[in-house]
């Protein structure tokens, strides 16, 4: 509750965290004590990505997800294991979603600020991993760092029309121009609440409400005032409250907006949006 008391507002709305790492070492003393705080401060759903390269990740995931009502999962194969990609691999998560057991296929994409697989490995799974979510019918989970223009290349290129989320943005607004065109929506973290981000803040304030969500990326990138601690889902509402106020739009009705959109995204419910080439592309209300 002493998020909820910081920021004058009592938990009468539910918040979802459309992006949190809870499979993590960083959680394991203590998780039942963070999902706890994390019903306390309103959150009603989190959605966890699967690792798929990592047994560890699959294993906590979904275990997790099979435990706590409030959990949903994704899999996929993150761009700085790109190097791993395997029909193995990729056989695992289509089997998750034919399972029903995964919302999304995700996280992955492209990062060109580090090196741990290369520009050609990463282009290679993303581009497969596309190809998958579209076959599986499910929405991507997309990772990116300075490749804004090769993932909206990409996205059109292989004629990917499920939709999905750029989790944790971070590009230009060019970017996200192109990416709202696609069908996606945007997803911001608590980077958006630091100092330095006033760029970040003036895309936010641009973004459609009805394609917005917000997230932790726990345990990274915990919003101020928390900055340096662990991140966990609980503090997302700093986040919230901060995106709100961009936007003129009171916390309880943000919650709501953001909550829908997750629905549409990832539960199936509600109008989809496709991408501009599919004839039953509609945008979300």
């Amino acid at each position: 509750m002493s998020q909820l008391r910081e920021f004058g507002i009592c938990p009468q709305f539910t918040l979802v965290d459309s992006h949190a790492h809870l499979d993590m070492e960083e959680f394991d003393h203590d998780r039942e004590d963070v999902l706890r705080r994390a019903r306390e401060a309103g959150l009603g759903t989190i959605l966890c990505p699967i690792e798929i390269s990592s047994k560890r990740s699959l294993a906590v995931t979904l275990e997790l997800a099979a435990q706590e009502p409030a959990i949903r999962a994704a899999a996929g194969l993150h761009p700085h294991q790109a190097k791993r990609l395997s029909s193995e691999l990729l056989s695992a998560v289509e089997r998750l979603a034919g399972e029903k057991k995964i919302r999304a296929v995700g996280e992955i994409g492209l990062d060109f600020q580090y090196d741990f697989a290369t520009p050609d490995e990463q282009r290679k799974a993303f581009r497969e991993q596309l190809a998958l979510a579209q076959a599986v019918d499910l929405p991507v989970i997309v990772h990116s760092r300075n490749a804004g223009p090769e993932i909206i290349g990409a996205v059109r290129e292989e004629r990917y029309a499920r939709g999905g989320v750029l989790h944790c943005f971070t590009e230009d607004w060019e970017c996200a121009e192109a990416v709202l065109d696609a069908g996606f929506f945007i997803s911001f973290s608590g980077i958006v609440t630091f100092p330095k981000a006033e760029n970040l803040r003036r895309i936010a304030a641009r973004i459609p409400p009805d394609r917005l969500l917000v997230e932790t990326d726990a345990p990274y990138l915990a919003p101020v005032p928390y900055r340096g601690k662990r991140n966990e889902p609980a503090f997302i509402v700093a986040t919230a409250a901060l995106l709100a106020g961009l936007i003129n739009m009171p916390l309880d009705r943000f919650a709501e907006t953001v909550s829908r959109n997750f629905a549409t995204l990832f539960e199936g419910l509600g109008a989809g949006v496709r991408s501009p080439g599919d004839p039953e592309r509609r945008k979300v209300t």
